[in-house]
């Protein structure tokens, strides 16, 4: 895939980061007719953005803190973004024990209704009390948890909810970087010109831009105070969130939101059809960005805490995966991780005669489409007229979505109805992970042999190229672990014959066979 600009371009804006922040606002940017450049050092959505906890949602204990504008603009964005990608967001329904030890079930009341009614609610059902011991929800809990609250909130696929951001952008004329670094940015005759360097090959080439976006997200301050050698103007607090995926903890489909004795909360969510994930911590972080992981520690955390509530004890050895990631908070003073703002705070610097400089701290993915409508709004008055207001990317679809929210089953049996030789299960990974896009990956394919070897689980050649051509992928690990969690199903052996396939095509030159007609 062409990931480079043209020698000389400039562009109207420049964007240091590949998370979900710094794809949004290429999508947006890109959408209103501004010319956009987006470099990232590692592949796309490959730091905080792909170690969440996978919610769109409110931020139920938010309430507690009084972040009320936070909360109700993260409400509304839950059913926008279902909306818009309705292959890879769909709604969930959380359970909320009442602890007899912890917060009261009045104050769960109340907390519930503001969030049903803060937020202009208008397709996810509302909230309901629960008797756990009729309710199969109670099953797996332990008899002394008896009552209970259900609510709406939302899952994302939040790897692929930053790809399919960038895949817009792209789609729209946007040059998408991944895996080029950004090695310094001046200013210069009223324009930004940064030094940006291939990771792969070592080419270095210069970029110039209009304005300069800093969506580097835990290396926010590295990319001013490094890269562009410019003093920060906030703080940050850097929180680390850990998670943990074991084998099914119960067969029912909806999730538990679980108060522990610190009073934080946490997620206990079916994953992957077979799995259950466990998350998160909250905790201050001041080590390597590059080398975030799970401590022991955080896994007796997460261990004991699911412990306390279900009846079968949940233990360090059933965990068959973790991540974890750090979240760049703004730096509000708060006493404790948890306590932290989670909303965004944009720094424009400084002055009207210089090329403007946005960097962005703070923020969630849930609102990370208005984050990027706020930061192009602040940045227009420097920029050429756009050909699109604001707001348009909450009405048009992301790659793939282009169906009714209510018609994913009616797309699946669609698709395996051509498909016919595809297990169902394929099918339904295929179209949550693609949606309308799935038949482009599957072509004109009319038995399993049309798509090629299969690396491991049910992942062919077909689709390898189609993330190779289409998504910027270019390891195992980008295919396995951010672009699907095919990981939890394939052997090492498997994923190292995976790595050394997509190592032989990025060294093979790109002809129009291999870039394939389904590009763009």
């Amino acid at each position: 895939m062409e990931s480079s600009a043209p020698p000389g371009a400039t562009f109207d804006i420049a964007i240091i980061g590949g998370g979900v922040n710094g794809c949004g606002i290429a999508r947006d940017a890109a959408g209103r007719g501004w010319s956009v450049y987006l470099c990232e050092k590692n592949d796309l959505a490959s730091s905080t953005s792909s170690a969440s906890s996978k919610l769109i949602h409110g931020g139920l204990r938010y309430l507690e803190h009084f972040e009320f504008r936070l909360v109700r603009e993260a409400l509304i964005e839950r059913e926008v973004l279902w909306r818009i990608a309705p292959h890879i967001v769909w709604p969930l329904r959380f359970v909320l024990p009442h602890h007899a030890d912890l917060r009261p079930a009045w104050l769960l009341r109340i907390g519930l209704f503001l969030y049903d009614h803060l937020g202009g609610r208008h397709y996810l059902p509302p909230t309901r009390t629960l008797r756990l011991a009729d309710d199969p929800v109670g099953e797996p809990l332990k008899p002394e948890f008896k009552l209970g609250f259900e609510y709406s909130d939302c899952w994302a696929e939040d790897a692929r909810l930053v790809v399919l951001n960038a895949r817009d952008a792209a789609d729209n004329g946007a040059v998408i970087a991944p895996r080029t670094r950004c090695l310094s940015g001046t200013r210069e005759g009223g324009l930004w010109t940064l030094i940006v360097r291939d990771e792969r090959s070592g080419r270095v080439s210069k970029i110039r831009a209009r304005a300069l976006v800093n969506a580097g997200g835990p290396w926010v301050n590295e990319v001013l105070e490094s890269t562009l050698q410019i003093p920060t103007p906030a703080a940050v607090r850097l929180v680390k969130g850990s998670h943990i995926v074991v084998r099914r903890l119960f067969q029912h489909d909806r999730c538990y939101i679980l108060q522990n004795k610190d009073r934080r909360v946490f997620f206990v969510i079916p994953f992957e059809r077979d799995y259950t994930l466990i998350g998160t911590t909250d905790l201050d972080y001041s080590g390597d960005l590059d080398t975030v992981h799970v401590s022991p520690e955080e896994i007796e955390y997460l261990c004991d805490a699911a412990s306390s509530y279900f009846r079968a004890p949940v233990t360090a050895d059933q965990v068959v995966w973790s991540y974890s990631g750090v979240r760049p908070l703004y730096d509000d003073g708060a006493s404790e991780a948890q306590e932290a703002t989670r909303d965004y705070v944009l720094k424009l610097d400084p002055s009207e005669d210089s090329p403007p400089l946005l960097s962005i701290f703070g923020g969630k993915i849930t609102t990370y489409r208005r984050l990027a409508e706020a930061a192009l709004a602040i940045l227009s008055r420097r920029l050429p007229p756009a050909r699109k207001p604001a707001g348009w990317t909450g009405q048009d679809a992301l790659p793939g979505g282009d169906f009714p929210t209510n018609g994913f089953e009616t797309l699946v049996s669609q698709t395996a109805a051509r498909y016919p030789f595809l297990a169902r299960d394929t099918v339904r990974r295929l179209v949550r992970a693609y949606g309308t896009r799935a038949e482009r990956l599957l072509g004109g394919a009319r038995t399993q042999s049309d798509l090629g070897r299969t690396f491991g689980a049910d992942l062919t050649e077909a689709e390898v190229l189609y993330l190779a051509n289409n998504e910027w992928a270019m390891s195992a690990a980008d295919v396995i672990w951010r672009r699907s969690k095919l990981g939890l199903r394939m052997s090492e052996a498997e994923i190292q014959d995976l790595d050394a396939y997509l190592g032989a095509l990025q060294a093979q030159p790109q002809t129009a066979d291999r870039r394939g007609a389904s590009v763009g």
